[in-house]
C-alpha cells in the first residue's frame, strides 16, 4: 500500500461545510517524598497569620505616591521594625493593566545579596510601551490615580491597601492586602544567635545561608463565580476548588514547584511539571487576572466564603492567599470586559505562542523506546500497512550511548542518517530527547567542554553541583546564564550532533530539574546560579531557560529560517514562545483521561496552546476501550501524541483487534481532516493567545452553566467534544450552550442549543460538533491537493468562518508569505474575501489549492444549482454526505467541483 505523504507545500484540499442553526511503573507517587504546607516554613508561617493583624510587619503604611520621570508611580512602603524600606512602583499598559511592583531598597547601604527578579520573561519592549499615569489625588489618606478610562486605582496609605475599581460605579476588580495579610520578610546579613535558619526535609538539610525572605499577600476578584489557572496540578475540575474554609476537607494550598512526579495523583493540588503563577477570575459581570512573575517555589490558598470567620458573605468576591518562598513582588492585574481581553493582556506581557510547523499539529508516535532501527522501520510501515497517517516517529532515552545526550547508541542506531532519510522521504518528521543531566564520563566531550568552562550548576560550596539521574552521576548546565544558553544552542549544529538531519527535532524531558537523590527529586535550593542566584529563587523557571536554550539551538540550526519544534516537560510563563508541553508521566486509567481536558483546558488560558497528554496514559496497560477513547479525545487535543512507559505493551493503533484499529484509525483521520483548521487556529493563537482548545465559557462568556464544565470543550469557536470517561458508559448529557443550533460533526444531525441532550453513547465516536453560524475548512482525502468546506448556517441563514495556509514551515509568512481568507455566507451567497494586511512585506504565498465540495447543513431551499462568480459557471447542487470516511447517507447539500482556488477572490451563489 502506498503510503500517505503529506508535505508542507503541497496544495491543500479545502472543504467547506455548511452547517444551519435554523433546524515509572517502579516509582509510584509516594507522598512521603514530597513536603506538604505545614512541612514548608514559609507556608506554614504564612497560613496561621489572622486576617487584619496588628503584628508589625503586616501592617506596612504607603508614604505619598510620586510620578516618576518614566511615568510610573512610586512610595516607600515602611515600619519602624523594618531594617530597611520597601520601594512601591506602579505602572499601567495599555488596555487595561496595572503592574505592581515591590522590593526592598537598596539605595541606603550595599547589601551583601539582592532580591532576584527573574530575566527574560517579560518581552523587551514592556518598559517601552508603558503609559504615563497622571498624578495622584489623594484626601483622607487615600490617593487614586486614573489608570484608564474607566478604571481607576485606589492607594490607603495606612495600612497599606490597593484597589482597582470601575471608575464610573466605584466597583472594585481587584483588591490587595484589603485582609491586611502582606508581609515581605526582609533579607538579613548575618544569622541572630537565637535563630535557626536551616531547613530539614527527610535526610536532607537546606542552610538556608540567607535565612528567611518569603512574601505573602492577599489578592480578592470581584464579581468572579470562579477562578482558574494554576498550572500544574490534576484535576478534574476545570474552576479552582477552595483549598481553605469552611466545608474544605483536606486543606492543601495550589503548589507550584516544578517537579518530577511518577505516577501523579489525578486529583490533588500537588504542584507538577510546570508552574504558571497566573489566575483568572470570571463571573457574568467581569474577567479579570492576576499574574506574579516570581520563579521561587509558590503555594496559593483560594480561600472558601467565609475562611475569614466573616458572617456577612459578599457575592462575587473569590479570595485568594499567595504565598513565595523568596524574590520580589512583579505582578501583572488585567481587566477585561470578557475572558478573552484578559488572556490577550496576558499574553502581551509574556509573549504571543510560536507558530508551529505544520507537521507538529499532526499524529506523534512515540514509546520509551523503539529499539532499534529495524524496530523504527517496522512501526512505520505498520501505520502505512494499517493506512494509518502519522507525522512523526520518537526516539526516547535509550537510543542514546549510554545517556550521553547528542550521541547514538550504534549497535541499535547504526546508521542514523538514513534512518531518517527513510522516514523523511514519506514526509516524516523524527524526534529525538535531550535531557539537562549531563553524564559525568571523564572521557565524553559534553562533560568535558562544561567543566573546562566552568559551566555547571555549583552546590552549596561552590563546587560543580553532582547530582543523580538516568546516566547516573550527573552535572547541570546553568542555563539562567546567557552565555551557558548560547553554548548549548551550538551543540544542536549538525557538526556537533552527529547522526542529526534537518528533519530531526527535539524533545526536553526530566528539566525541572529531575535529580533522583535530590530533595523532593529536584536540586537542592541551596544551590548556586550564575549572579550568585540561589536555586531556591529560579527553581520554576530552569525548565523554561533550558527549552528556550534547545528551540534557539534548532533556530541556529536552520540559519533562522525553519520554525523549531521542542517538546518540554518543565514550562514557566513565556514557554509559548519556544514550543509545546504535555502533562507529564500520566497512567492508563479513566480518571486519567478524565482529567487531562481541564489540564490541557488551563495550560490553553494560561499561554499555553500547544499542549496535550500522552495517549493511552504513560504508565500501565491501557484496556483497550480505554485506549479507543483516549484516542477519540486526543484527536482534538493541539497536541497529539501516543506514549507508553517501556515496562507497558506495545500498543501501536493495529495491535488490538480489526474493530478496535478501525475506530482508532478513523479518530486520527478526524483528526487529519480538520488539520487546515486546527493550523488556522494556531495562527489564531500566535497572533492573539487565545488558545487552541478552549472552556465553553470562553466562547460563552455569559452562561453560566459552561462556568465549572470541564468534561466538555471548545476546538476554537466552531466545533464542541465531549468525552466519554466511564468503561461502559451507555448516554451521556451534553451541554449546548448558546441560541443557535449545533450539528453533529458525523452526520449532520441538529441540536437545540442553551439545553443539555442525553445521548446514547457510541463505540466509534465521541459526541462532537459545529456551532451554527461558523465556517470549517477540512481536507477528508488526505492525498489530494484540495480541501472542502463544512458550513454551519445560524438561525438567519448565515455563517463565517477562516482559513489560514502558509509554507508550514519557514518565518517567510512573517513577511507576508501566506494565504489568509474570510469565508462569509450571507443572503444565499458564499463569498472569499482576502483578510491578509498588505503591508507585512514583499514575499508572496501561492497555492493551486481548490475547493473541491461544499457541505450545507440546515439549508432550507431545495435549490439544485449554484452560480460561481466570477465566469458565471453553474454546478449543481445535490445531497451528499457530511463525512467521505464514515458511510453515512447523502443527507447535506453539496456544492460538488466548483474548483475554486481558495487564494482567490470569488462568490457563490445558491440560484
Amino acid at each position: 500500500m502506498d503510503p500517505p505523504p503529506r508535505r508542507p507545500a503541497a496544495p491543500l484540499l479545502l472543504l467547506l461545510l455548511l452547517l444551519a442553526a435554523s433546524s515509572p511503573a517502579a516509582r509510584a507517587w509516594k507522598k512521603d517524598e514530597f513536603r506538604n504546607c505545614n512541612q514548608t516554613p514559609f507556608c506554614k508561617r504564612a497560613r496561621t497569620r489572622a486576617p487584619h493583624s496588628l503584628d508589625a510587619p503586616l501592617s506596612l503604611a504607603a508614604g505619598s505616591l510620586s510620578v516618576s520621570p518614566d511615568g510610573s508611580i512610586s512610595a516607600e512602603l515602611s515600619h519602624p521594625s523594618r531594617p530597611r524600606p520597601l520601594v512601591l512602583r506602579l505602572s499601567a499598559l495599555p488596555p487595561h493593566a496595572l503592574r505592581l511592583q515591590i522590593d526592598e531598597d537598596y539605595s541606603a547601604a550595599t547589601p551583601l545579596h539582592r532580591r532576584f527578579h527573574v530575566p527574560d520573561v517579560l518581552l523587551p519592549d514592556l518598559e517601552a510601551r508603558t503609559l504615563h499615569l497622571p498624578e495622584p489625588k489623594t484626601a483622607a489618606g487615600v490617593s487614586t490615580v486614573a489608570l484608564s478610562s474607566d478604571l481607576d486605582v485606589v492607594v490607603k496609605h495606612d495600612p497599606f491597601e490597593l484597589t482597582v475599581r470601575r471608575a464610573g460605579s466605584g466597583d472594585p476588580v481587584f483588591s490587595f492586602n484589603s485582609h491586611g495579610l502582606f508581609d515581605f520578610e526582609p533579607l538579613r546579613e548575618s544569622k541572630p544567635e537565637d535563630e535557626t535558619w536551616e531547613e530539614h526535609f527527610r535526610s536532607h538539610t537546606d542552610k538556608r545561608p540567607r535565612g528567611p525572605q518569603s512574601i505573602t499577600f492577599d489578592v480578592s476578584f470581584y464579581g468572579a463565580d470562579f477562578v482558574y489557572g494554576l498550572p500544574e496540578h490534576g484535576s478534574t475540575s476545570l474552576a479552582l476548588r477552595p483549598t481553605r474554609g469552611p466545608g474544605v476537607e483536606e486543606s492543601e494550598p495550589y503548589r507550584l514547584f516544578n517537579l518530577d512526579v511518577f505516577e501523579y495523583l489525578h486529583e490533588s493540588p500537588f504542584g507538577l511539571y510546570g508552574s504558571i503563577p497566573f489566575m483568572i477570575g470570571h463571573g457574568a459581570r467581569a474577567s479579570s487576572g492576576f499574574f506574579w512573575l516570581n520563579a521561587a517555589e509558590m503555594q496559593i490558598d483560594v480561600l472558601a466564603p467565609g475562611w475569614d470567620g466573616a458572617t456577612t458573605l459578599e457575592n462575587g468576591r473569590i479570595d485568594t492567599l499567595w504565598m513565595a518562598e523568596a524574590g520580589v513582588i512583579d505582578a501583572f492585574f488585567f481587566v477585561g470586559s470578557e475572558p478573552k481581553d484578559v488572556v490577550k493582556q496576558y499574553v502581551s506581557v509574556t509573549g504571543a505562542p510560536a507558530m508551529p510547523q505544520q507537521f507538529a499539529t499532526a499524529y506523534h508516535q512515540c514509546r520509551w523506546n523503539y529499539r532499534d532501527e529495524a524496530d523504527v522501520d517496522g512501526v512505520d510501515a505498520g501505520f502505512d500497512e494499517h493506512d494509518i497517517p502519522y507525522d512523526v516517529l520518537w526516539l526516547d532515552i535509550e537510543h542514546t550511548d549510554g545517556k550521553r545526550y547528542f550521541t547514538w547508541d550504534h549497535s541499535a542506531f547504526p546508521n542514523p542518517e538514513e534512518m531518517q532519510r527513510k522516514i523523511a522521504n514519506k514526509g516524516r518528521k523524527m524526534v529525538t530527547i535531550v535531557d539537562p543531566h549531563i553524564k559525568r564520563d571523564g572521557s565524553f566531550h559534553l562533560h568535558q567542554e562544561a567543566t573546562e568552562k566552568g559551566y555547571y550548576v555549583k552546590d552549596a560550596n561552590g563546587n560543580d553541583y553532582d547530582g543523580w539521574c538516568w546516566p547516573g552521576s550527573s552535572s547541570y548546565p546553568d542555563m539562567l546564564n546567557p552565555e551557558i544558553r548560547e553554548w548549548w544552542a551550538d551543540k544542536f549544529s549538525y557538526e556537533s550532533y552527529k547522526g542529526s538531519t534537518p528533519t530531526l527535532y527535539i524533545w526536553n524531558d526530566m528539566n525541572e530539574p529531575s535529580v533522583f537523590n535530590g530533595p523532593e527529586v529536584t536540586m537542592p535550593r541551596d544551590a548556586l546560579h550564575y549572579g550568585d542566584v540561589e536555586h531556591r529563587e529560579l527553581h520554576n523557571a530552569y525548565g523554561y531557560y533550558f527549552h528556550m536554550a534547545t528551540a534557539d539551538g534548532l533556530l541556529k540550526r536552520g540559519e533562522g529560517k525553519d520554525r523549531p519544534f521542542v517538546l518540554s516537560r518543565a514550562f514557566f510563563a513565556g514557554t509559548q514562545r519556544y514550543g509545546a508541553v504535555w502533562t507529564g508521566d500520566n497512567s492508563a486509567d479513566w480518571d486519567h483521561l478524565k482529567s487531562s481536558i481541564p489540564m490541557v483546558l488551563t495550560l490553553g488560558l494560561t499561554g499555553l496552546p500547544f499542549s496535550g497528554a500522552d495517549v493511552g496514559g504513560f504508565f500501565g496497560n491501557p484496556e483497550p476501550d480505554l485506549l479507543v477513547r483516549w484516542y477519540q479525545v486526543g484527536a482534538f487535543y493541539p497536541f497529539f501524541r501516543g506514549h507508553a512507559h517501556h515496562d507497558t505493551k506495545r500498543r501501536e493503533p493495529w495491535l488490538f483487534g480489526e474493530r478496535r484499529t478501525a475506530i482508532i484509525r478513523e479518530a486520527i483521520h478526524v483528526r487529519y481532516s480538520l488539520l487546515p483548521y486546527f493550523y488556522t487556529l494556531f495562527r489564531e493563537a500566535s497572533v492573539t493567545g487565545i488558545p487552541v482548545m478552549r472552556p465553553l465559557w470562553l466562547e460563552f462568556p455569559y452562561d453560566k452553566e459552561t462556568y465549572n464544565n470541564g468534561e466538555a470543550f471548545m476546538v476554537g469557536s466552531s466545533l464542541l467534544a465531549q468525552g466519554i470517561y466511564e468503561e461502559g458508559q451507555k448516554s451521556v448529557s451534553v451541554y449546548l450552550p448558546g441560541k443557535e443550533s449545533w450539528y453533529e460533526l458525523r452526520n449532520g444531525s441538529p441540536y437545540k442549543g442553551s439545553v443539555s441532550h442525553k445521548l446514547q453513547v457510541l463505540e466509534d465516536s465521541i459526541p462532537s460538533f459545529q456551532r451554527g453560524g461558523t465556517i470549517v475548512p477540512r481536507k477528508d482525502r488526505f492525498r489530494r491537493s484540495s480541501t472542502q468546506m463544512v458550513i454551519a448556517l445560524n438561525s438567519s441563514n448565515a455563517a463565517e468562518g477562516e482559513l489560514y495556509v502558509d509554507d508550514g514551515k519557514s518565518y517567510d509568512y512573517q513577511q507576508g508569505a501566506f494565504i489568509h481568507r474570510r469565508f462569509v455566507f450571507a443572503d444565499s451567497k458564499l463569498t472569499s474575501l482576502n483578510i491578509a494586511p498588505d503591508n507585512l512585506g514583499k514575499k508572496k504565498f501561492t497555492s493551486d489549492c481548490v475547493v473541491e465540495r461544499i457541505i450545507i447543513l440546515g439549508l432550507r431551499s431545495g435549490a439544485k444549482k449554484a452560480i460561481i462568480e466570477p465566469g458565471n459557471l453553474e454546478v449543481e447542487i445535490e445531497l451528499g454526505p457530511v463525512s467521505l470516511r464514515s458511510g453515512s447517507s447523502p443527507v447535506a447539500p453539496t456544492i460538488r467541483r466548483p474548483n475554486v482556488r481558495i487564494a482567490d477572490d470569488w462568490r457563490i451563489r445558491i440560484a
